[in-house]
């Protein structure tokens, strides 16, 4: 498994039914995407849940790296880039995974955290512990899927988790689902991935 999340931060008085309006005439593209696991079309408004900005921000759950590429590389997403410019991608590397109680139902929000791995400790107690709160997340009533997964060039780790309500069990930046696009979903490799 392979995690990857873009960022479109936006202006502050941005109209976001524009976005809303994107994601309802494609988000269907990706539907059936060979090797994506799950494609979460996220958004946070400024001043909803907490939110500081207006983003669009996109988080992939990738099952192989030939989806991932052909993605990038072959068009899909130069349509983004065209309308937005360009934006930095965020890779990680899986560490865990599990579905829910609420697997199945409609994701309508997400929780991403994004923290750092300190220097000094011990690799495989973090990952250990990152395999526990997956579980432990995937466990909470409401819960459609948790993941870890860790970027070793920056050494931070990401918990993604979706839920079928608005309350979700879990620390981070709250986004709104707008779309799910899960065509491989049932393939992403369960449990520790190690």
């Amino acid at each position: 498994m392979h995690a990857m999340q873009y960022e479109l931060t936006l202006p502050a008085d941005y109209d976001m039914a524009v976005i809303r309006r994107r994601v309802a005439r494609v988000g269907h593209l990706l539907d059936d995407w060979d090797g994506l696991g799950v494609k979460t079309y996220l958004m946070r408004e400024r001043g909803v849940n907490g939110s500081p900005v207006n983003q669009y921000a996109p988080f992939y759950l990738w099952n192989t790296m030939e989806g991932m590429n052909t993605f990038l590389w072959g068009g899909a997403f130069q349509g983004l880039s065209n309308d937005f410019g360009r934006p930095s991608i965020r890779q990680w590397t899986g560490v865990a995974y599990e579905e829910g109680g609420a697997v199945g139902s409609p994701a309508r929000f997400a929780v991403r955290l994004r923290q750092p791995v300190p220097e000094g400790v011990e690799l495989a107690e973090v990952m250990a512990e990152a395999v526990r709160e997956t579980e432990r997340l995937a466990g909470a009533d409401g819960a459609v899927l948790a993941a870890a997964a860790v970027d070793t060039g920056r050494w931070e780790l990401v918990h993604f988790s979706l839920w079928e309500h608005d309350a979700p069990k879990a620390d981070g930046d709250a986004f709104e689902v707008l779309h799910l696009s899960a065509p491989g979903r049932e393939r992403l490799p369960r449990g520790r991935q190690w």
